[in-house]
């Protein structure tokens, strides 16, 4: 598998750089650049980051490299610092909760568990929304490995994390980024002062996190003009944060992943045909990326159905063919139930909906999850 940026493969999808240049890969370079070595991040790590005893990771929620390059114009701060050598890849899916906890741990989806918007509790028929999160399940239980937080912060780094005050102390926080200071941020100004106290620290690490363009796509898709103005906002929002930081420390902006517009006619309500449920228990994932959970001995049964119903709409595999083509990393034994037994990635701008379990789905116009170029490609700036 390419250790660089993501290498298509022949369905015109991009392979995660797993180990080379994916969400994973930042944290351990980011050790490295600090000067801290830390077990199983002793490698020279191939993403390589200038040395520094501040850094700010600043994540843009749905910033995807395609989708910058395209829109250079509206951003030209963060557009000038775009070479082929600062573009990485998310992790699959290519979605907020399986990318956040992929950087937050250095973990792969298939180690860290949390493998999509949702999917299935193992042993039962129902799904963890890993976003909202179900209070019965416990984030500690589902990611039970250390936090790349909690790994600094006991090697002796000043971890902090800027976000805003509804995300703290939630599930997915808890699973995918315990460990360091918290501080609740809002707004843009108390996103970039808090921050630039952050970095004042050394060594330090401060992340920074900002989901607004993301809602702005899901809402009025990437074509819109909303979510152009939304790109010129984030690109002065993260100008400014450079200029205010202190002269020694480093700036990172990367994103989760980028996003798609699924159009007219490019929407299948799963639920119009019947069959998509013969044999199927479950259905998870999301619109662009579906974990479907099948009856006992259904498997090859679904996957040809799917096959024929969806035809070119997405690419069909078994969850043994996507694991071989490594889509997950290595995938641990308690993980593995999680995965659909079945599942369906979306080719080109298709979205495969179900108005009867995830009907708010249906009022989405940009979407993402899936292993396009411009789902996967994700800008790993530095500055």
């Amino acid at each position: 598998m390419d250790r660089g940026a993501g290498s298509e493969s022949g369905d015109g999808f991009v392979d995660p750089a797993y180990g080379g240049r994916s969400l994973a890969d930042l944290l351990p370079a980011v050790s490295s650049a600090l000067g801290t070595r830390l077990p199983g991040w002793d490698e020279v790590p191939v993403l390589a980051l200038p040395e520094s005893p501040a850094y700010v990771v600043f994540l843009v929620d749905g910033l995807g490299a395609d989708l910058l390059a395209a829109h250079a114009h509206a951003a030209p701060y963060l557009s000038s610092l775009l070479t082929d050598g600062s573009v990485g890849t998310s992790g699959v899916p290519s979605t907020t909760a399986t990318s956040l906890t992929s950087l937050g741990t250095g973990l792969t989806p298939g180690a860290h568990g949390v493998v999509g918007f949702t999917s299935r509790v193992p042993g039962s028929d129902r799904l963890l929304n890993a976003l909202f999160w179900d209070k019965d399940i416990d984030p500690l239980q589902w990611q039970p490995h250390p936090t790349g937080f909690q790994t600094l912060v006991a090697a002796g780094v000043h971890v902090t994390t800027v976000n805003k005050r509804e995300f703290r102390g939630s599930g997915l926080t808890i699973a995918a980024q315990r460990g360091g200071e918290w501080v609740n941020a809002d707004r843009v100004g108390e996103r970039v002062a808090g921050a630039v106290a952050a970095a004042a620290a050394s060594p330090s690490l401060t992340y920074l996190y900002d989901g607004d363009l993301d809602w702005t796509g899901h809402r009025y898709g990437v074509a819109s003009a909303q979510w152009l103005q939304q790109l010129a906002i984030i690109d002065a929002e993260a100008e400014q944060l450079r200029d205010a930081l202190p002269s020694r420390a480093r700036l990172v902006v990367v994103a989760d992943h980028g996003m798609v517009d699924a159009g007219p006619g490019r929407r299948l309500d799963l639920d119009e045909d019947p069959a998509y449920r013969d044999g199927v228990v479950l259905i998870g994932g999301e619109a662009r990326f579906r974990h479907v959970y099948c009856a006992a001995g259904a498997v090859a049964d679904v996957q040809a159905r799917w096959r024929e119903l969806l035809g070119g709409a997405a690419l069909v595999v078994t969850r043994d063919e996507a694991i071989a083509c490594g889509w997950f990393g290595e995938v641990s034994a308690p993980v593995l139930p999680r995965l659909g037994d079945v599942v369906a990635a979306a080719r080109e701008d298709w979205g495969m909906f179900s108005s009867v379990d995830f009907p708010y789905e249906l009022r989405l116009v940009g979407l993402h999850g899936s292993l396009t170029p411009v789902e996967m490609r994700i800008p790993l700036l530095v500055d």
